[in-house]
């Protein structure tokens, strides 16, 4: 019945036909964890719904493949899409002015940039330091070369440098909302506008998801590392 969480579902790679099966019987076939599935599905359901706790019980190999698969949504199924629609506006270049369609497109690369440098630095440096961390608290075991790391970088870090990647969103909405001279198709102009609202809104979902999930639970396991260490 809510239509925004079938992008949701196609992170977990399920497909549409999937009958009158229930989730549990879905979540099987695909080999998914169905309370992860759960917790993840509701949170994005209901906002006022966000089991902290409960998605922080979870190995974080699920939360960080979530999280990747939302990286993977971004850039070859979002971005794309918005930019075709941005695209379109240059279909009205005699009724549009250079600088316009300029500002506009500038704005636009200026985001695709950042927001891929974000998953960038996420995908190489912060997700093979989570899983590094993770492993030695579980084997009970502390390399000399992570304590080292620690030393240099730790997830407070990433905490402080999680950029807020949708300040040229909010720009890029600004200007096609107060400064897109007219005539244009309005219907255009508000499809993107509604594209880029809805990213908007799943960016916040997922800063959340690694703010109070994927922070917290490295963030115990690093105290512990430290600690015995120590010992």
């Amino acid at each position: 019945m809510n239509y925004q969480l079938l992008q949701i579902i196609s992170r977990f790679g399920i497909q549409l036909g999937f009958g009158d099966r229930s989730i549990k019987q879905v979540c099987r076939e695909y080999n998914i964890d169905v309370n992860f599935f759960l917790e993840i599905i509701n949170s994005y359901h209901d906002k006022n719904y966000f089991p902290r706790k409960n998605l922080q019980g979870f190995p974080l190999k699920l939360i960080i493949e979530y999280l990747r698969e939302s990286h993977n949504y971004y850039l070859e199924i979002k971005i794309p899409q918005i930019e075709q629609l941005i695209r379109q506006l240059s279909e009205f270049s005699d009724r549009i002015s250079g600088e316009s369609l300029r500002m506009i497109d500038t704005f636009f690369h200026g985001y695709i940039k950042e927001l891929q440098d974000h998953i960038e630095r996420e995908e190489e440096k912060v997700y093979p330091y989570v899983f590094s961390v993770e492993e030695a608290f579980h084997l009970k075991k502390i390399p000399d070369s992570l304590v080292e790391r620690l030393g240099e970088y730790s997830i407070d870090d990433f905490e402080s440098e999680h950029d807020n990647i949708e300040d040229k969103l909010f720009d890029l909405k600004n200007i096609i909302i107060k400064y897109l001279p007219l005539p244009v198709d309005p219907n255009l102009c508000h499809a993107i506008l509604t594209e880029l609202f809805r990213l908007e809104a799943d960016l916040n979902d997922h800063a959340r998801i690694e703010d109070k999930v994927l922070v917290p639970k490295v963030r115990f396991m690093e105290k512990w590392i430290n600690e015995h260490h120590a010992q």
